[in-house]
């Protein structure tokens, strides 16, 4: 089933729904690691999202858009849990987990153009507390690009907000992490 595309999938699912696990499976790995870098829950609270993600991914499929890419559709679903998840605990997060890989670390940084100034240590730690520093709408743009991989256009079915405010929004994220990386630097 690894070979079949998303699009594929749901047509299956939709005919017998043995199928869908192969979606959950699909998605269960990267939904959770979304969930846990745009919100402060705990493992077993990210798992409870991701269970009523799942539920009501499998409820609507029937009304899933094939204009969309189903990725887009199912972290929109994703990213709405979160939400309706904190309205119900009526609690804002105090704190995220984003725990940036080498990798991750120079790939943000060498599109911030920071790389040349400090070691990518330095810069991994300095990023992790950057990203925890910056206004939720720029983290969430941050976290959905570049830990994600999503283009703008993904970005913006998500966001339900237009590619070039996803653009402006992503531009100014950077400017801003930039900002407190160099806040960083100067302290230390």
């Amino acid at each position: 089933m690894q070979d079949k595309t998303d699009q594929e999938l749901v047509a299956l699912t939709l005919e017998n729904q043995g199928y869908f696990l192969y979606l959950l499976k699909r998605y269960e790995d990267k939904l959770k690691r979304y969930i846990l870098r745009i919100s402060n829950v705990s493992g077993d609270e990210a798992e409870d999202i991701l269970q009523d993600t799942f539920v009501k991914v499998y409820r609507n499929l029937n009304d899933f858009d094939q204009n969309l890419k189903f990725s887009s559709w199912i972290y929109r679903i994703t990213h709405n849990e979160v939400i309706s998840h904190y309205r119900r605990r009526q609690a804002r997060p105090e704190g995220y987990r984003l725990e940036l890989s080498e990798e991750l670390a120079h790939k943000l940084a060498s599109d911030l153009d920071t790389e040349r100034e400090i070691d990518l240590g330095l810069l991994r730690d300095n990023l992790e507390a950057a990203l925890s520093n910056i206004d939720e709408k720029y983290r969430e743009v941050i976290i959905l690009k570049f830990f994600e991989g999503l283009d703008y256009r993904e970005i913006s079915d998500v966001l339900k907000k237009p590619v070039g405010t996803i653009g402006t929004l992503i531009n100014r994220a950077k400017n801003k992490l930039r900002e407190e990386i160099g806040e960083k630097i100067r302290v230390a």
